[in-house]
């Protein structure tokens, strides 16, 4: 049995080939075996749906989540432009109207 890559995307496993293309079921990216990335460690940030974020989205909060050191806490529905993502526990950098910069985990937002 030949072994597949992984996704490069999402570094999905299951990958299968399909008319000389290699597919992922997860994500549904398709790439050329050529066109491998060399070994490059690229990392993906997913919102709680599995959609993929990119620098410059925009997401929206799902749930209240408390600040520490604030009695306010970031209300579900507030929408948050411009993220950038970094590698991380909390993946998502950004800034919050009323609160400033904070840093985020991507299983609390969705893509707006």
């Amino acid at each position: 049995m030949i072994e597949l890559t992984p996704c490069p995307l999402c570094k999905s496993a299951f990958t299968y080939e399909m008319n000389g293309l290699l597919v992922c079921p997860e994500c549904g990216h398709e790439w050329s075996p050529e066109e491998d990335n060399g070994g490059k460690d690229e990392f993906v940030v997913k919102d709680c749906n599995g959609n993929i974020l990119q620098n410059g989205d925009a997401v929206v909060i799902i749930k209240n989540l408390p600040v520490k050191g604030s009695s306010q806490s970031i209300k579900a529905g507030t929408k948050v432009k411009n993220i950038r993502l970094v590698d991380s526990d909390h993946n998502i950098d950004c800034k919050i109207d009323g609160f400033g910069a904070m840093a985020l985990k991507s299983e609390f937002v969705k893509k707006a």
